[in-house]
């Protein structure tokens, strides 16, 4: 398998596993990764998603030598096909998505990254967007959210230059939420996908279905959003849980229903 997938206390830990080409995609990654998301959409014991790479990197993004084999699927299928439903499928899992970025993160690996909810990073670790290097433009999101995350001038000319970013940039940029020390990466990453999987997790999911739509709407129509799923979310077990858990002064024990 090229994507390994274990449930760890609510959390589906989702590895992507090709390490000996740093965990770039092919065909068969990108379908089974598209499967892996589609379960944790479906699979109420799934609370909370953390993605991250085996070995030294995260994601170098495409393999190339599919991409320029005659026999393999055209760019445009790699770009329609493969990457453009991981994109949609996590910005539509009503969970949170979390991307522990264990190494470098490039192209298409980056820009995956970047459209979870939540990025940790290893402070080794770096972020490119390699596209320009071979004469393309960034793809999976990434001339939708970085622009977003950073700002217009500075995700051009990351995106022409190609220019590596440390992990540490990152986070200085508002690229990424949090930079965590080698030794402590990966405790650190689930400990957080943890916190989130016991938390009122469809409470969770319908604030990620606002800042979604918030992205487009208007400010009386998000205010008019905002009505709608705060009804629907106060009408919730998690909510009650929440409110009686306060009143009480004891921790709450939510179920994400």
């Amino acid at each position: 398998m090229e994507i390994g997938k274990e449930l760890i206390n609510g959390v589906c830990r989702i590895t992507l596993n090709r390490p000996s080409v740093f965990n770039s995609f092919n065909k068969t990654m990108a379908l089974q990764l598209q499967e892996a998301l589609d379960d944790c959409a479906v699979n109420a014991a799934v609370r909370a998603v953390l993605i991250t790479g085996e070995g030294k990197a995260f994601c170098a993004g495409q393999d190339l030598a599919e991409a320029i084999d005659p026999e393999g699927p055209e760019l445009k299928s790699i770009v329609r096909d493969h990457y453009n439903p991981i994109i949609i499928k996590i910005r539509e899992l009503e969970k949170p998505v979390i991307a522990a970025v264990n190494g470098v993160a490039a192209g298409a690996g980056a820009n995956i990254a970047l459209a979870c909810d939540i990025v940790v990073a290893k402070k080794s670790a770096s972020f490119i967007q390699a596209f320009s290097k071979i004469g393309l433009i960034p793809d999976s999101g990434g001339t939708y959210f970085l622009p977003r995350l950073i700002g217009m001038q500075k995700a051009m000319a990351l995106m022409m230059t190609g220019d590596k970013v440390s992990a540490e940039e990152a986070e200085r940029m508002n690229m990424i939420y949090k930079v965590f020390e080698d030794e402590e990466f990966e405790e650190a990453g689930m400990k957080l996908a943890e916190q989130l999987a016991k938390m009122p997790t469809r409470g969770l999911g319908l604030t990620k279905k606002a800042v979604n739509l918030g992205l487009f709407n208007s400010l009386e129509d998000q205010l008019d959003l905002e009505e709608s799923l705060q009804t629907e979310a106060g009408e919730t077990d998690d909510f009650m849980e929440g409110v009686n858990a306060f009143i009480q002064k004891r921790p709450a024990e939510f179920k994400g229903r």
